[in-house]
């Protein structure tokens, strides 16, 4: 069909400061669309064009070759160019001439070809034809002038050449009109040309349709094309305007690259002058714009490629191993395994591997044992522990053995050094490759998993939380390609268990290791049952212990050491209390004990035990005598058992708590206070509810009627002020007061005491009078005249008449004041 042609021109002196007028306009071209299109079609001449300028001058001047979207769906391709003004007019001597072809909705180019193969057509004029003339379009058969030179253009662009492509590429997306152009600054507008040319074959067809552009404007920022080309000296507005610009009219970047995979294949291709390739690479399936498929069509032909085009390659290969023919897969693998590389990567490494493992049983093993060699080089040599590592029978054969001639050294010297920070997963790796290889390391195995056995632990525990830790899957593969490892690494597990049960419990949590077979392990074993035990039986801690002891399989009797790994396990934190600290005490003798260390667990218990149980009321009511009595015979068996382990503070910790025993069941030796005082500084920094506990004990006895006088009075001389406070604040509780009330005899005793001693240093005197006052003259305010009679009759006997007077003087003073307020009373009534 014939296609509507448009002339367009720019106005004559005259027209009323038009920009220009149409001249000619084809049929089916309307006036809505001539609107849209008279933009596309002005032409604005550089800065500091000559006015009449020569004939070379003006062939130099830019040509806006433009393509470009109508909203109605069709298309204009168009050329704008200067031309020379008619002779003997006013003004500028330079106009320009617009010719425009318009694609209607869905009809193509003739001869199916792209807009920018018509950039030198020689249909495009310059002047509206008096005629008609032929298509711009109409191009004779083979390349044209834009695709011819494109390999050597390629190569003079190569510093801007990966990152105009990637830019070109997004330009080409199926995005929304109006988005931002991309700005190529070049001294000629052929080169804008020639970009567009080189994306016509680097990208899909629909791609290339999608790149609207102009190979010259003088503003970028306004332009609704996707690529827009401009002069050097308009690239600063290009900049200002915030659009992506790249100038390949100056000096190359000192980087030029770009993180796009594809673009960067893609300019090696152009590079290396291969671009059929570009066309081969999309026979291949994939994405449009995926780096693999290109990849691998580039090193197959021999192109050499970055580490992130190797990776391509290799990954999608390993994703799609039945898309090559065995030609080409030998020679992805060549290119891959070449020995000129010494760029590899780490991800270039992983995909290698999947390839590896994609291609392995579906090539002869010829085929794949350089991958195979270069994946355990590098598992050895560069520390990748995260490489998924060939098969043994990938190495059957001549090139197993010059691999295993070249690393068997190097991994044995390495193993065999254990005083390092080796990391786990490296340890893992060699200990993996050396069975691929056939390499003897018997000898080494032991160091190697007393090494291996701690990093475990730490590793795990450095990387906290409670997921599994990153070196857990190589760890499992190799427990179960290697038996004597297995064994080896459990039992050294099992020995350093009882040292810090609680980590290798955690450790189990996140690292389910295969410990189910016929080794004891009692250790192993009870770590991996404490989780369940304490979820299933909650807060009671001697059910969990006695379950953990019972998933030892031994009694601790004849292995202590499952004693310190089951108290590891359920007190790990806390001391036991002193019930569960005789349940441990009596479930072994005292020489499992002291083997398995437990003896100061149970130290611990008996000097941490509180020192008084709440009340009804909820406040202190005293010392628990129950959890006194228990806390002191603990102590007092510890000391018998232990005689030898038992020192410095905590011995005179639990001589004060056997002290407190006695004075509460026993005859002590004398000098009670004294004693108290003296374990007091020796168990510094002493236990506050033990220092309470011996304290309350000592004064109890004190204040009981069968106490020495030879102690009281050491007592009340010693000038002790806790111990006199810890009396006083005795004296005033409800058992002294009941007492005093109940039996004269007590009270008698009591203030012979409170009396006795007025010049006992400082602190006794005004508590001793306190006493009196505030505790005794109540209780004898409460007694019954006969029992006040016994009192005074009682202080008469055990003391003197002189201190009988004093009594009767005291209680006088104390019935005079409750006689004077009676009368005071009265008066105030009357």
């Amino acid at each position: 069909m014939s296609l509507a042609q448009v002339h367009y021109t720019s106005a004559a002196p005259g027209d009323g400061g038009t920009a220009g007028r149409f001249t000619a306009v084809g049929p089916g071209v309307s006036g809505a669309l001539l609107a849209e299109i008279e933009p596309l079609l002005r032409y604005e001449l550089p800065e500091g064009v000559a006015d009449h300028p020569s004939d070379g001058e003006l062939r130099s001047l830019p040509q806006a070759f433009t393509y470009a979207a109508l909203s109605d769906g069709s298309r204009l391709v168009s050329r704008s160019a200067p031309v020379r003004a008619t002779a003997g007019g006013v003004g500028p001597g330079v106009r320009f001439h617009a010719h425009a072809v318009h694609l209607p909705p869905g009809v193509p180019l003739p001869g199916d070809r792209l807009p920018v193969e018509a950039w030198r057509s020689p249909h495009w004029v310059a002047v509206t034809p008096g005629g008609a003339i032929p298509d711009p379009l109409m191009l004779p058969p083979g390349p044209t002038a834009v695709s011819e030179g494109l390999d050597d253009f390629a190569v003079s662009r190569g510093p801007w050449l990966a990152a105009v492509l990637a830019d070109l590429r997004r330009a080409s997306e199926p995005t929304e009109s109006g988005g931002r152009p991309v700005v190529l600054v070049e001294r000629q507008c052929a080169d804008v040309a020639r970009w567009l040319g080189l994306a016509s074959v680097t990208l899909p067809r629909e791609s290339t349709e999608r790149l609207t552009f102009t190979t010259y404007t003088r503003r970028p920022g306004s332009s609704a094309a996707r690529v827009v080309g401009v002069l050097p000296e308009d690239a600063e507005a290009a900049r200002a305007a915030g659009l992506r610009v790249h100038v390949c009219a100056e000096q190359p970047p000192s980087g030029g690259g770009t993180d796009d995979t594809w673009a960067a294949t893609a300019a090696r291709v152009w590079r290396s002058r291969s671009p059929e390739l570009f066309r081969e690479a999309r026979g291949l399936p994939g994405e449009p714009f995926a780096a693999g498929p290109l990849a691998v069509t580039a090193l197959c032909a021999g192109i050499a490629l970055g580490p992130d085009g190797r990776t391509a390659a290799a990954g999608w290969a390993a994703d799609r191993p039945y898309a090559l023919d065995a030609k080409r897969t030998v020679q992805l693998v060549e290119a891959l395994t070449s020995p000129g590389i010494d760029d590899r990567t780490g991800p270039e490494f992983d995909a290698a591997g999947r390839l590896f493992g994609a291609l392995e049983g579906r090539c002869p093993a010829a085929v794949t044992a350089p991958l195979a060699a270069m994946l355990v080089t590098e598992a050895v040599r560069g520390g990748n522990g995260s490489l998924e590592l060939p098969r043994r029978d990938a190495f059957v054969g001549p090139e197993g053995a010059a691999v295993a001639e070249r690393l068997a050294p190097e991994i044995l010297t390495e193993l065999g050094d254990t005083a390092g920070s080796r990391a786990v997963a490296r340890t893992v790796q060699l200990l993996r490759v050396a069975r691929l290889l056939g390499v003897d390391d018997t000898d080494s195995l032991p160091g190697v998993v007393n090494h291996l056995a701690p990093a475990l632990l730490a590793e795990a525990a450095a990387e906290g939380g409670t997921d599994t830790p990153g070196f857990a899957p190589a760890l499992l593969e190799l427990l179960d390609e290697q038996f004597e490892v297995r064994t080896a690494l459990l039992g050294a597990l099992d020995r350093i268990a009882p040292q810090d049960p609680g980590a290798v419990a955690r450790f189990l949590e996140r690292v389910a290791l295969p410990f189910t077979g016929t080794q004891a392990l009692p250790h192993l074993r009870m770590c991996a049952e404490v989780p369940g035990a304490m979820a299933t039986l909650g807060g009671d801690r001697a059910a969990v212990w006695h379950r953990v002891l019972r998933a030892a399989g031994l009694s601790p009797f004849a292995e202590p050491l499952v004693l310190r790994t089951a108290v590891g396990l359920v007190w790990e934190d806390r001391a036991p209390t002193v019930a569960e600290a005789r349940l441990l005490m009596d479930a072994a003798t005292s020489d499992s004990h002291r083997v398995a260390g437990t003896w100061a667990r149970l130290v611990d218990a008996a000097l941490s035990a509180p020192a008084a149980a709440p009340s009804a009321t909820g406040t202190p009511a005293g010392p628990s005598p129950a959890s006194t009595d228990e806390a002191a015979a603990l102590a007092h068996d510890l000391l018998r058992g232990f005689p030898g382990e038992i020192g410095g503070r905590e011995r005179a910790g639990l001589l004060l708590l056997d002290l407190v025993r006695e004075l509460r069941t026993g005859a002590p030796e004398p000098g009670w206070a004294e004693t108290v005082r003296t374990l007091c500084a020796q168990a510094e920094p002493v236990e506050p509810a033990l220092r309470e506990r011996a304290h309350a004990a000592l004064v109890e006895r004190l204040l009981a009627p069968d106490r020495p006088g030879a102690e009281l009075y050491d007592f009340v001389h010693g000038d002790d002020a806790e111990l006199i406070a810890a009396y006083d604040r005795t004296a005033r509780t409800e058992t002294v007061r009941t007492r005093l009330r109940t039996q004269p005899a007590y009270a008698a005793d009591c203030f012979t005491v409170w009396t006795a001693h007025p010049h006992a240093g400082r602190t006794w005197p005004p508590v001793a009078a306190a006493l009196l006052d505030e505790v005794l003259r109540p209780a004898v305010r409460a007694m019954s005249a006969e029992d006040v009679a016994e009192v005074e009759a009682t202080v008469g006997r055990t003391g003197s008449s002189g201190r009988a007077e004093a009594f009767r003087t005291w209680n006088r003073s104390s019935t005079l004041g409750r006689l004077g307020r009676r009368i005071a009373g009265r008066v105030r009534r009357g």
